[in-house]
């Protein structure tokens, strides 16, 4: 069982940066997908940002484009989301994700993952 562990969040004023990190507890999934999901209160999980393990192919939701960048180091078994220029909006528990296999469905498809940090939580405040 691969065991995720969240770490970086936080508050900050909107505007600012925050950087999350996902710890791994083994590599077995290093060639499949990982992605940061964040979920807001009274709002459905939503895909921020995956990364393909083979490929390093990225792809982002819209509203973070441009703002955030999501990374990995296969030899520390990390994942990261750099987070910058922050907005109020952005608030949530922030969830890293990894798949065991590589399923034909969309990233930001949360059946397409097997294994789920316990989330950091990000405030931006105004």
């Amino acid at each position: 069982q691969v065991q995720l562990v969240e770490s970086g969040g936080g508050s900050v004023q909107a505007g600012g940066s925050l950087r999350l990190s996902c710890a791994a507890s083994e590599n077995t999934y290093t060639g499949r997908r990982m992605a940061w999901f964040r979920q807001a209160p009274g709002r459905d999980r939503e895909g921020v940002a995956v990364i393909d393990g083979t490929t390093g192919n990225t792809a982002y939701a819209t509203s973070v484009k441009d703002r955030f960048t999501i990374s990995r180091d296969n030899a520390k078994n990390t994942l990261y989301l750099q987070m910058n220029s922050l907005k109020p909006e952005d608030t949530a528990m922030y969830y890293c994700a990894a798949a065991a296999r590589f399923r034909p469905i969309s990233w930001v498809d949360s059946k397409a993952y097997d294994y789920w940090g316990q989330g950091t939580r990000v405030t931006v405040s105004s």
